[in-house]
């Protein structure tokens, strides 16, 4: 595999974990776990002192000083073979078709879009120049939603009909912290009330039931609660209370989404992240012959279930265990991975995600989560905030692979294991 030279356009909590105590949510600091098979060559975010202490992670790893600017363009310019953008949501859009058409393969973190218009131009400017996308979709690659995966592609849960997940995360003090740190979130909960952040929980849900290979969304329909946690929240915190005290928020504290499929499956999600809570994905999946629950790591089964109602009680707590699925059904990934790359982010998931991204850029494959995904992801931010602004009513999805969702394969997000067999 020859070593992909490798720019990063957003240096902030993400990019380089700027900032923070822990680094290991930083990309910067995952790519650089993946070293073998590729090397940061150039590092771009509109503040320097950022792309400064970048540079420094770099080279305090025994690589060459990067190429640094504070203009993305310099880096399309750099000869770079791919970058990964991981600014602010807003800029994605703007940066990734810069990149498609300057013929570098592009990657973006996630984030909803707030336009239709977007997610097209996103699609049009593939079309155009086919140059490679990928969408940084991390949960897609953790161990318990891949090993749901593996379960439904070996039809251990019969035909799937309902999915549900959430991104439920306490992220008041991110969001008043908006107002030090200059994060994004700040102004998005004051400007907008939609499901703004969806791809954690639906990309998964997604790739299961083969969303645009065969598939796709047709509608949806969203309501949000009333917006108070964070003003009380703000309240509560003398550092925040006298500069954002008379601050309005549009995000209401939970809103939920219900998405419907051209094959009958329905699709439920909640955004749940102005209020005292625990972090939660609960990644959901009802099919005829099985049922996964990711928040009790439970599998059950139709035969589980009867073997479970005459088993004695003493023993009905071993019952429906999703670890007596594992050494069957788990990817090779998650079995053979080690303590370190545990440690490089996310709990395992960057590293696995980020080895894949870079092993297609590399032998030029077709990216497992590409600008179909993506934007078919993405849209649920516009659509539910349409829905919700005019009464919760149901809102048409836009098809944007034109038709072509009918004919194309499936290409999952890793490799599965055999099972079958």
């Amino acid at each position: 595999m020859k070593k992909v030279k490798l720019g990063i356009i957003g240096l902030g909590q993400r990019g380089a974990a700027y900032g923070m105590k822990d680094g290991s949510i930083g990309l910067l600091g995952n790519i650089l776990a993946n070293s073998e098979n590729v090397t940061v060559t150039a590092l771009c975010d509109l503040r320097p002192e950022r792309v400064e202490a970048a540079a420094k992670i770099v080279t305090s790893k025994g690589h060459e000083k990067p190429f640094c600017s504070t203009d993305y363009n310099d880096i399309l310019k750099s000869g770079v073979d791919a970058v990964i953008v991981s600014t602010s949501w807003d800029a994605h859009v703007k940066i990734a078709l810069a990149s498609m058409r300057a013929g570098v393969t592009v990657a973006i973190e996630v984030g909803g879009a707030h336009g239709l218009e977007e997610c097209w131009e996103l699609v049009n400017c593939y079309e155009e120049t086919k140059t490679p996308f990928m969408f940084l979709e991390n949960c897609c690659y953790n161990e318990d939603e891949l090993l749901v995966t593996s379960l439904v592609r070996n039809g251990v849960l019969g035909s799937v009909s309902y999915c549900q997940g959430y991104y439920a995360h306490d992220v008041r003090e991110e969001i008043a912290g908006g107002i030090d740190t200059g994060h994004y979130r700040l102004r998005e909960y004051m400007e907008h009330n939609c499901e703004n952040y969806p791809t954690h929980e639906l990309g998964p849900i997604a790739k299961i039931l083969e969303i645009n290979s065969g598939n796709r969304f047709v509608k949806l329909v969203s309501m949000s609660s009333k917006a108070q946690g964070m003003h009380e929240y703000i309240m509560s915190k003398p550092e925040y209370r006298d500069r954002l005290g008379d601050a309005v928020f549009k995000q209401g504290d939970v809103t939920t989404t219900m998405i419907q499929c051209e094959n009958g499956e329905t699709v439920f999600l909640k955004l749940d992240t102005t209020l005292p809570r625990l972090y939660e994905r609960g990644v959901t999946v009802s099919g005829t012959k099985g049922y996964y629950n990711q928040t009790i790591k439970h599998v059950i089964t139709d035969e589980m279930v009867r073997k479970y109602e005459s088993a004695p009680t003493p023993v009905k707590e071993l019952y429906f265990n999703q670890n007596d699925f594992k050494e069957k059904y788990q990817v090779d990934d998650w079995k053979n991975i080690t303590a370190e790359q545990k440690k490089a982010g996310h709990g395992g998931m960057d590293f696995i995600m980020l080895k894949h991204f870079i092993k297609c850029v590399a032998e030029n494959k077709p990216m497992p989560i590409d600008v179909y995904d993506a934007v078919s992801w993405m849209a649920v931010t516009a659509l539910s905030e349409k829905s919700i602004a005019e009464g919760s009513v149901p809102v048409e999805f836009p098809d944007f692979t034109r038709g072509k969702y009918k004919e194309r394969k499936t290409v999952d997000v890793i490799d599965l294991p055999d099972a079958k067999n």
